[in-house]
């Protein structure tokens, strides 16, 4: 019997939700999660990405079961009012092509007061642009290799931000992948890109093996 708690979280595991089962799981339970989470649902972006073929709309962290949350940084530690206010919307091209994935940063993220940490923008930056590229690695598995950024502008405590990610090369099983972060505008608004990145990820030649006791997500 003891054994009993962990059987729905390796359900969880083998058998995680469908990329549209993520986008009706997260419950507003706050005001402000329930107004930030409208927001970003009927922004014009969202919109946009929803009417182009290839991609696939998700909430991605929600495929991690629940009692492992807790034990993810941007899925569990960081998730929650006054920081990564509701689970990221994003939008994954199917060939592994590129991404893009709309967030909130809250108040309680900062480095310096009213700025959020830059090392925060370099864990959504590491995170998007690895999802950005599994799927034209072998077994849909990246592990970063190199990471270099670019900090470009603060990024303001409180705002909504855009990650937009494209995969540049892949040969065997490296991926290289740049991308940004910036401002989320309106239709004809110039973004303020905040910071930039290259990356280099690798499929470990263990990825099968990896896939087969524990299915990529």
């Amino acid at each position: 019997m003891a054994a009993a708690p962990a059987v729905p979280a390796l359900n969880g595991i083998l058998s995680p939700p469908t990329n549209e089962q993520t986008l009706g799981m997260f419950a507003p339970q706050y005001e402000d999660e329930r107004e930030i989470d409208d927001f970003i649902r009927q922004h014009p972006l969202t919109i946009e990405m929803r009417s182009r073929s290839g991609y696939a709309e998700s909430r991605p962290h929600l495929k991690i079961p629940p009692s492992f949350r807790k034990h993810n940084l941007i899925g569990g530690t960081l998730m929650g009012s006054g920081k990564v206010t509701v689970p990221p919307v994003v939008f994954t091209e199917e060939t592994g092509k590129s991404l893009v994935s709309i967030s909130y940063l809250g108040n309680e993220l900062c480095g310096h007061p009213g700025i959020v940490h830059g090392g925060l923008l370099a864990t959504l930056l590491d995170e998007g642009l690895a999802r950005c590229c599994f799927a034209a690695l072998p077994h849909n598995v990246g592990m970063t290799a190199k990471l270099s950024i670019q900090y470009r502008n603060p990024t303001p405590a409180g705002s909504y931000v855009v990650l937009k990610a494209t995969t540049t090369k892949v040969e065997g099983r490296k991926a290289w992948v740049e991308g940004r972060i910036e401002t989320l505008v309106g239709k004809g608004e110039t973004p303020v890109v905040l910071a930039d990145a290259t990356a280099l990820f690798v499929s470990p030649r263990q990825a099968a093996i990896m896939t087969n006791i524990i299915p990529v997500t």
